[in-house]
């Protein structure tokens, strides 16, 4: 219980930098057509690339943890039922 508050925490802190990203992207745009120049996405299409693969991987990473855990847990048990069943025979 106490990771998922932590977790949640930490979204909620982290919620107001990811939203300043879209401002940014927002004044390098603005800047670009005020001066002038018509290749806007060239900067652009690499943070929009950057801001969609970090989620994911991220998920990614979250799920191998989750897996490799909970297999190594299913080995200690199936050990331990193991060990019970040897010890009654």
């Amino acid at each position: 219980m106490k990771k998922i508050g932590l977790i949640l925490v930490f979204s909620i802190l982290t919620m107001g930098v990811s939203v300043a990203q879209c401002a940014m992207c927002k004044g390098a745009v603005q800047t670009n057509m005020s001066t002038g120049r018509n290749v806007i996405g060239n900067g652009i299409n690499e943070g929009i690339a950057y801001l969609f693969a970090f989620p994911y991987l991220i998920v990614g990473i979250i799920g191998y943890l989750w897996y490799r855990t909970s297999k190594k847990n299913l080995e200690q048990r199936l050990a331990v039922q193991a060990r019970v069943r040897e010890a009654m025979k």
